[in-house]
């Protein structure tokens, strides 16, 4: 007689997959939604239909009558500096290896390496797209930030919310409590929305580059979730232990 004990993974309950089929539908409505608005805008950037709205903007946040001086204090501009820092390539670099890290030592290595290719991908993807369209940046203002690439789409915004919005998806597939996992998403979008506000306030970006920029990385983010969550639940059990919603 055999006494060893099955080992087939318990059947998940039908409440958890009925959870999991609305964040797999969401996930699944911001990847279309996302890459409809990055198709959309970058057709009317090639038209040249988007100079009004982003001339608008870029004036709307600056003193009347010297578009040198953004709205606002000094420590307004300062704090601007130092939210568009979050997008940069140093500190995403950080974040990427202090993630990365942290799932390995959690023993989440499937999710550790899977989380670095979602993420040099989103790079690649986002350096690809610059040259591709090689925007020129706005001279309508003055610069509060140094520039050294193209415009469409903003790599800050771009590459902040592949880095953030991928980061914390993952981080919270690895995490059983519900407020934990909606505090990390949120989180993460809150500090991708101050990036991209960040690079028009700073008059480096036009309006519709961070718009792009959001819109193809939310975009990345989604199909990067979608993909771990198919290879959880179907191929290789990402994630170490049973997910739960």
């Amino acid at each position: 007689m055999n006494n060893m004990p099955d080992s087939k993974p318990a059947p998940v309950p039908s409440n958890r997959l009925f959870v999991l089929h609305h964040w797999t539908s969401l996930a699944l409505f911001i990847f279309c939604l996302g890459l409809s608005v990055f198709l959309y805008l970058a057709g009317e950037v090639i038209e040249g239909e988007t100079v009004r709205f982003d001339t608008w903007m870029l004036l709307a946040l600056r003193a009347p009558g010297d578009t040198t001086d953004p709205l606002g204090p000094v420590w307004v501009e300062e704090m601007f500096r130092d939210f568009t820092a979050l997008g940069g390539v140093g500190v995403l670099s950080l974040l990427t290896m202090f993630s990365v890290g942290y799932l390995w030592l959690m023993g989440q290595r499937r999710v550790a390496l899977f989380l670095l290719t979602a993420i040099l991908g989103g790079l690649l993807l986002s350096t690809m797209l610059k040259h591709g369209f090689d925007r020129p940046r706005p001279e309508l203002v003055s610069h509060g930030s140094h520039i050294y690439t193209s415009s469409f789409p903003s790599g800050h915004s771009m590459l902040s919310a592949v880095v953030y919005l991928t980061g914390g998806a993952l981080l919270a597939m690895v995490h059983s409590v519900r407020r934990v996992r909606l505090y990390l998403i949120g989180c993460s979008i809150l500090t991708t929305l101050l990036v991209g506000l960040s690079r028009v306030y700073l008059g480096v970006h036009w309006p519709s580059d961070v718009l792009a920029g959001w819109a193809a990385g939310a975009a990345w983010a989604a199909a990067c979730w979608l993909i771990a969550q198919w290879l959880s639940e179907h191929k290789h059990n990402l994630v170490s232990h049973k997910y739960k919603v």
